[in-house]
């Protein structure tokens, strides 16, 4: 008869280790991102903004579901492989997008510009295209996950381009 492997009770279980990895770094992306705005500034609230654009409140809560959800998706998808050198890929992709993600806030709100900013968020929608297909290779639970975050970047470029159409 075969021992059974067990782990050792002090170490926590790889599943834990990838789901709170993956939150740790859409916690930090979160929060280098939120540092950048400044939704209160005369200067945002100058620019002239379509009828459309959601009330400030509800970027908030738009934002906290979207980040668990794709914590979720990079956990999830990065179980699902077993590749190492597709599951390094997949990872890398992760933290392209999460970085383009914080950094949007920076080139719109800390650099002030709506132009900066769509290059920036056209920049996050070719990144969320890359997620998403490798997140789909392994794992399509992961990849639908992703398709509410990947379809509210899309509204974020199109509100970008309206900024910059009206703020020359």
């Amino acid at each position: 008869m075969r021992p059974t492997p067990t782990r050792r009770a002090d170490r926590p279980s790889p599943a834990l280790l990838r789901y709170g990895t993956a939150a740790a770094a859409v916690t930090a992306a979160a929060a280098v991102g939120a540092s950048a705005v400044d939704a209160d500034s005369a200067w945002y609230r100058a620019l002239r903004k379509p009828p459309w654009q959601p009330p400030p409140w509800s970027f908030g809560a738009v934002w906290t579901p979207l980040y668990a959800s794709v914590a979720y998706a990079a956990g999830h998808a990065l179980g699902r492989t077993r590749d190492a050198r597709r599951r390094r890929r997949l990872a890398a992709s992760l933290a392209v997008d999460l970085a383009l993600n914080a950094g949007w806030n920076w080139l719109f709100f800390a650099r002030r510009s709506p132009r900066a900013g769509l290059v920036g968020t056209l920049l996050l929608d070719l990144a969320n295209a890359d997620l998403l297909r490798r997140a789909a290779q392994v794992d399509r639970t992961a990849a639908r996950a992703l398709l509410p975050y990947t379809a509210w970047c899309g509204f974020a470029t199109a509100l970008n381009v309206s900024l910059v159409r009206r703020n020359r």
